[in-house]
């Protein structure tokens, strides 16, 4: 029994590092565009308007069917929705590389939003599968390690882009990813899953819109959504705006202030999704409710220190305070699964969390067209980012309000 155990371990971090791969190429696949601007549009003329509804479609397409992909994952193999994800979105990718018009680039990014979607939910549910026990924590913080890491490369786009042409790194990625999961076809399954008595008895399971009351007809669940929302909109706020905050307030270079925003506040994210997957996971031996109380503690520094990030006006005390957000937020990354995990049975996870990325995605576009608004408004980020911090104030203690399972 012992060594069936280890294998099965193994086994388990073995999915972790095959989706952290996955995770990786996700982010890069997704981000890369961004980077090529200059280069797209020599190759395909189009307004600004048209290159940033670009990103646009992909996001609205990727929210609004993240619950029905959740959905999907939850009654049926989540193995097999993970693979045919990447095959599409990778296919999609290649095909990119062939469009010679605007209306092509915004078919394939619309494609591409449709078959990302499907991917984190299942994804996040297949490491739950996998660890049941001290381990959730930190398989989750890697696998997050892995989307930050993508975006982190996500510049291979431009830099590519620049020393060759503007659709090589698409046919490039599009390739790998074909390959990568055509490889995993016969490397990654299913967690074997323990039948519940009641669901044998009863041979059928709920249908989407029965799966959504259920959900939603828990307090919890709802505490859990109000968190999420709350934190994402501070998440895109700095995404977003980061770099223009640091370029105005503190007259830096458009490098400079990328450096700042991107390498030093990424950097932070990838070390905190593991330093708070550790201390979730080790507090949770003596301590149930841990993976609530890591990522509320960590808000309760996040707050602060952006608050005092957008009032102070010494350039290294600003990137400290950032790069501290950055570190303590992303417990909340690591353990929002877990927590999820605790509410919710096994079936239902892949489309509570689809529920979360919908409605994380819809706050994102929100804060990003909000905050320009304030902006055009005459309202310095300084101002948007101390009103912000107050909200990360409230998703702690929605977050302190779940109630799990025992």
């Amino acid at each position: 029994m012992k060594g069936s155990g280890k294998t099965m371990a193994a086994k388990a971090w073995m999915v972790v590092g095959l989706l952290f791969v996955i995770a990786m190429l996700n982010y890069i696949d997704r981000t890369m565009i961004t980077t090529m601007r200059r280069s797209i549009v020599d190759a395909i003329p189009m307004t600004d308007a048209e290159f940033g509804l670009l990103t646009a479609a992909f996001l609205w397409v990727y929210g609004l069917f993240s619950p029905l992909a959740g959905f999907l994952a939850d009654r049926f193999s989540r193995s097999k929705v993970i693979l045919v994800s990447l095959l599409i979105w990778s296919l999609v990718t290649w095909m990119t590389s062939f469009a010679t018009s605007f209306h092509e680039l915004l078919l394939t990014r619309a494609l591409m939003g449709l078959s990302e979607a499907c991917y984190i939910p299942a994804a996040l549910a297949l490491i739950m599968d996998y660890h049941k026990g001290s381990t959730r924590s930190l398989a989750t913080g890697i696998h997050m390690a892995g989307i930050m890491a993508g975006q982190s490369l996500g510049f291979l786009g431009g830099w590519i882009a620049e020393n060759h042409q503007w659709n090589t790194a698409f046919f490039a990625f599009g390739v790998f990813g074909m390959a990568y999961a055509l490889v995993l076809l016969f490397i990654l399954k299913d967690a074997p899953r323990e039948p519940k008595p009641d669901e044998e008895k009863r041979g059928s399971t709920p249908g989407f819109i029965a799966t959504l009351k259920l959900l939603f007809g828990q307090r919890s669940y709802i505490l859990l959504v109000i968190f999420f929302a709350l934190v994402s909109l501070m998440a895109w706020l700095v995404v977003g705006w980061l770099p223009t905050y640091f370029q105005e307030k503190f007259q830096l270079s458009q490098t400079r202030a990328g450096i700042y925003s991107t390498g030093y506040v990424f950097t932070a994210a990838i070390f905190g999704v593991l330093a708070g997957g550790v201390l979730a996971d080790q507090w949770s031996k003596i301590n149930k409710r841990a993976r609530v109380w890591v990522p509320a503690i960590g808000l309760c520094i996040a707050a602060p220190a952006i608050f005092l990030a957008s009032y102070t006006s010494l350039l290294f005390v600003a990137v400290g305070c950032f790069v501290v957000y950055a570190f303590t937020k992303s417990f909340t990354d690591t353990n929002t699964m877990p927590i999820l995990s605790m509410i919710v049975d096994a079936e239902y996870r892949a489309t509570g969390y689809g529920i979360l990325n919908f409605c994380g995605t819809l706050i994102g576009g929100i804060a990003l067209y909000f905050g320009g608004a304030l902006r055009d408004a005459h309202i310095s980020l300084g101002i948007i980012y101390q009103s912000a911090a107050f909200l990360i104030v409230l998703a702690a203690l929605a977050l302190m309000g779940i109630r799990t399972k025992t």
